[in-house]
C-alpha cells in the first residue's frame, strides 16, 4: 500500500493554498520553516492561522519578507536546489514543478528555459510555496498524488507582461493535457504554481477513487467569495496493486536521417530519461522506406521531449497525445545463488508475486565470470529463486 493524496480543486489550486492545507492535514510548519531557512534565500517568516472561509475553518498562510527579490533565473533556482541538503525526493519533485513552469515560460516568450526570468513564480514567496509544498509532502509520507479535474476561472489578469485573459498564459500552457473543470467565477481561481503542481506530481485525475479517508485538510486562498474558497486535500492509504497514471506519446515519420543519426539520437532521449523510444518501420510518401518515432514520457517533461525531437532530428513537427496506463508494484530482492548475489525484480498484485525475474546486468556479469552460456546461468538462477519464492507468496515491497 502507499500512502496516497487527492487534491480536491473545486475551488482552485494555488502554492500557497496548498502548503496551507498540508498544514491543516499534520504537517509540521516549524520544521518546514527551519529546512527553508537551511537555503541561500532571503529572510523570512510563515504564519500559519486559521480562518473561516464561507463557513469552512481552514488554514491560511502569510509570509513576513526583510527584503524581496523579484527576478531569478531558473538555473540559479535549480543550483539551489542541488546544492541543498534537501532530502532526495524533495530536490526532484521540486525541480520538476519548477521546470514545468520554466518550459511553459520558455515556450510563450519564444527562449530557452536556461534563458528564463522567473518573475512571481521566482520571487520569495513562490520558492516557498513549492518547495515548502515539497517538504511537506515528504514530511507526510506522500507517494502518490490524484486531483480532480481542476476550474481556472474567467476574465481577466493583470500579469508581469501586461493584462491577459484568464487563464493567464503559462497556466494555460501548463493545463494542456489535463482535465479542467467549468466554474464561472470572474477571477483567477488557478495560478501557474498551484497548475505545475498538479501537472508535475499527479499521477491520475478524475473522482475520489474507491478508498477510505485517514484525514483532510483544507487550505484557503486569500480572496473572499460567496463559495469556499478553499483547497481540500484527502489523505488515504492506496491498496490497488497498480499504479494508474498518464504519460505523454511523441510520434513523427522521418525519411532523411541515416541509422547512425537515428542511433544517436535513441540514446540522445534515453539520457533525458523518457520511458521508451522506438522506431517502426514505414512507407512514406513517393514509396520511400521511413521510419515512425515513438517516444513515451512523462506528461512534466512533454514540452521538453517535443523541443528534442524537433532540434536533434530532421522532422519539421510531432504529434502528442495522453494515455492511460496500469504498472504493476515491482520490489527488488538479492538472492544468493551459486554464482553470487543475483538481483531479482518481483512484480506484484495485490501484495503477492505475479513475476519473478532476474537483472539482466547481473546475469551478464555472472555469465563472464563463470564462463558459461547466459541461458544456462538464467536457467540456475531461476531454479534457485523459485526454491526461494513461489507465484502468489505474499512480499513487502
Amino acid at each position: 500500500m502507499s500512502n496516497a493524496l487527492y487534491l480536491d480543486c473545486h475551488a482552485g489550486i494555488a502554492g500557497d493554498m496548498l502548503l496551507s492545507a498540508l498544514v491543516d492535514l499534520g504537517a509540521n510548519p516549524q520544521a518546514i520553516e527551519d529546512e527553508l531557512k537551511t537555503l541561500p534565500i532571503d529572510d523570512f517568516k510563515l504564519h500559519f492561522e486559521k480562518k473561516i472561509k464561507q463557513g469552512i475553518h481552514a488554514m491560511t498562510l502569510k509570509i513576513d519578507f526583510h527584503e524581496h527579490h523579484h527576478h531569478r533565473k531558473a538555473a540559479d533556482i535549480f543550483k539551489m536546489i542541488d546544492e541543498s541538503n534537501l532530502a532526495d525526493r524533495v530536490k526532484e519533485r521540486s525541480k520538476a514543478i519548477f521546470e514545468t513552469i520554466g518550459y511553459a515560460e520558455a515556450k510563450i516568450h519564444g527562449m530557452t528555459i536556461e534563458d528564463v526570468h522567473f518573475h512571481e513564480v521566482g520571487a520569495m514567496d513562490s520558492i516557498i510555496d513549492i518547495i515548502g509544498g515539497c517538504i511537506a509532502l515528504e514530511q507526510l509520507g506522500i507517494d502518490t498524488l490524484y486531483c480532480s479535474p481542476i476550474p481556472t476561472g474567467n476574465g481577466k489578469i493583470n500579469i508581469a507582461h501586461g493584462i491577459y485573459p484568464i487563464p493567464a498564459p503559462a497556466t494555460a500552457e501548463i493545463l494542456k493535457g489535463i482535465p479542467l473543470a467549468e466554474f464561472d467565477v470572474a477571477s483567477e481561481l488557478t495560478t501557474p504554481t498551484g497548475a505545475s503542481f498538479a501537472k508535475s506530481l499527479v499521477t491520475q485525475f478524475g473522482p475520489f477513487p474507491a478508498a477510505t479517508m485517514k484525514e483532510i485538510g483544507y487550505g484557503a486562498g486569500n480572496k473572499d467569495f460567496d463559495f469556499p474558497n478553499v483547497l481540500r486535500v484527502i489523505q488515504f492509504e492506496d491498496a490497488s496493486q497498480h499504479t494508474n497514471d498518464q504519460v505523454q506519446v511523441i510520434e513523427c515519420q522521418i525519411d532523411d536521417m541515416t541509422p547512425e543519426m537515428l542511433g544517436h539520437f535513441m540514446d540522445t532521449a534515453l539520457h533525458e530519461g523518457v520511458l521508451d523510444v522506438y522506431y517502426t518501420p514505414i512507407t512514406m510518401k513517393k514509396n520511400r522506406p521511413a521510419v515512425q518515432l515513438t517516444i513515451i514520457c512523462k506528461t512534466s517533461d512533454k514540452q521538453h521531449i517535443e523541443d528534442l525531437v524537433l532540434t536533434h532530428t530532421s522532422s519539421l513537427g510531432v504529434r502528442s497525445y495522453s494515455v492511460n496506463r496500469q504498472i504493476l508494484s515491482r520490489t527488488f530482492r538479492k538472492v544468493n545463488t551459486s554464482y553470487g548475489e543475483i538481483t531479482i525484480k518481483f512484480s506484484l498484485k495485490e501484495g503477492k508475486i505475479l513475476k519473478m525475474k532476474p537483472e539482466f546486468e547481473d546475469l551478464k556479469l555472472a555469465s563472464k565470470h563463470a564462463n558459461l552460456p547466459l541461458q544456462s546461468v538464467y536457467n540456475e538462477v531461476m531454479k534457485t529463486v523459485y526454491n526461494q519464492f513461489s507465484i502468489g507468496d505474499t512480499l513487502e515491497e
